[in-house]
């Protein structure tokens, strides 16, 4: 609208909608901002619902279609570990092994690596949280870290050796959790499997609703403010949403808070599934474009400023923030590419057949898989198929001979029995390429993935 003044002051109608245009101003970019923590709280509610408790009950998981998560990959199995340090310091010994892990806080930011990309470098290690404000002399005999808050993630694969599932799996259920102070009272934490339970870890529910806020109430109700987070929290209390104090707003803020939510998740969507960064291109002669818009470090910061475009997109699609996940480095870690277009620039559909060639050898030092992610739910595409990845590991174990793949993608399986995810009619998908371990000619240019071609109708 215009606003209008009379005499320097507004009219009774300026009034009330540069009201209403502020608080809707601060309810989006707060949304935005919270999404990673809204997010955390999720995944702590998810995992728990499906049997994990803290300090008592972990989990490990070979992940399926089903189990709904942001972006979750079936590369290697988990084991969610959730950490209550309000009991006190807690030591989480991990033995030597192909791990690799990372612990966050619930926010999602990152707090630790662990195991091959951890301090410990896979040959085992203590690692130990301090609770905030702790006080106590500091551990001599492991590697020390400090959350912000009492609760932890322990976010643990294993990498399957020759593809062996059960052996990774056992793996995970070999490491140990104790308090610090050994005279504490404590009982051993059992293990659970995961493997096929429903589960949903995302926000999903909530997405842009009013219930977006409920949740975050609780976030701010139960969690001490984040460094990142002081000045949000003040955008929060200017639309009524304080620590402490109960979620209740009247007729006219509810209407703005659900508006906003719907607008800032739009917004979100937007920029995860269809952005326009020059930097997020790889290969200027292709469609696929990097999961990760900063690689420099885990907190998406670049000088004295943190990218928050990056980090919005990043939370929207994926979880968790680790510096092994966004490296573009030879030699260690981990590399994503993302791709939601085929070779003429078209959004892949369910209903359409596609096919994507993949030159051989691909520049993974350890291995590497093609994973089809629902566009909705960002979770791995649940079909009658029931496999939403092509795997070197294991669909492709001893198959790839030759210069090239070709990987195929759609309704119906193809004639000659080629690797083949299926997808779903009038749905929309996107999918990762993950290497592990990527090598120099994964950064070069002198190899790179097809775009999907669609393929005629059968």
């Amino acid at each position: 609208m215009e606003y209008r003044f009379e005499g320097g002051f507004p009219t009774a109608a300026t009034v009330h909608a540069a009201y209403d245009a502020a608080d809707h101003a601060r309810a989006v970019v707060c949304y935005k901002h919270f999404f990673p923590a809204v997010s955390g709280m999720a995944i702590w509610a998810g995992t728990q619902a499906a049997g994990v408790v803290p300090n008592r009950v972990f989990g490990t998981m070979d992940t399926r279609p089903g189990q709904v998560g942001f972006t979750l990959n079936s590369d290697t199995p988990y084991g969610p570990v959730l950490l209550d340090l309000a009991v006190g310091p807690l030591v989480v010994t991990v033995p030597a092994g192909p791990i690799i892990g990372a612990a966050l806080n619930t926010d999602q930011s990152w707090i630790s690596d662990i195991g091959i990309p951890g301090p410990d470098q896979g040959h085992g290690g203590r690692h130990i949280f301090l609770p905030p404000g702790w006080a106590g002399d500091e551990p001599a005999d492991g590697f020390v870290h400090r959350p912000f808050g009492d609760r932890v993630v322990v976010g643990l694969r294993a990498i399957p050796q020759h593809g062996d599932v059960d052996g990774a799996i056992t793996l995970l259920r070999s490491v140990q959790v104790a308090p610090l102070d050994e005279s504490a009272e404590w009982a051993e934490p059992s293990w659970t499997d995961l493997t096929g339970v429903p589960q949903d870890t995302t926000p999903l529910a909530v997405q842009g609703t009013l219930g977006y806020w409920e949740l975050l109430q609780q976030y701010i109700d139960t969690e001490p403010a984040h460094p990142g987070d002081v000045a949000y929290l003040g955008e929060l209390a200017a639309v009524g949403i304080r620590a402490g104090e109960p979620f209740a707003p009247d007729d006219r803020m509810r209407g703005i808070l659900a508006q906003a939510a719907a607008d800032a998740d739009a917004q979100l969507r937007v920029q995860s599934l269809a952005d326009r960064r020059p930097d997020r291109v790889v290969w200027p002669d292709r469609q696929w474009e990097w999961v990760t818009l900063r690689p420099e470090n885990a907190d998406f910061e670049i000088g004295t400023r943190t990218d928050v475009d990056a980090r919005e997109t990043w939370f929207y699609q994926a979880i968790a923030t680790s510096p092994v996940m966004f490296r573009r480095q030879a030699g260690s870690g981990s590399l994503y590419w993302f791709i939601a277009r085929d070779g003429d620039g078209a959004y892949l559909e369910g209903g359409t057949s596609y096919r994507v060639r993949v030159p051989l050898p691909v520049p993974a030092g350890l291995f590497w898989s093609f994973t089809v992610y629902d566009a909705e739910t960002r979770s791995q595409i649940d079909t009658p198929q029931g496999n939403a990845a092509v795997r070197s590991l294991f669909e492709l174990d001893g198959k790839l001979g030759g210069d090239h793949v070709d990987l195929h993608f759609g309704p119906d399986a193809p004639a000659d029995a080629a690797p083949w995810v299926q997808t779903l009619p009038g749905r929309g998908w996107f999918a990762y390429f993950r290497i592990y371990g990527p090598s120099e000619a994964a950064f070069d240019g002198t190899w790179k993935p097809g775009d999907p071609t669609a393929q005629p109708a059968r």
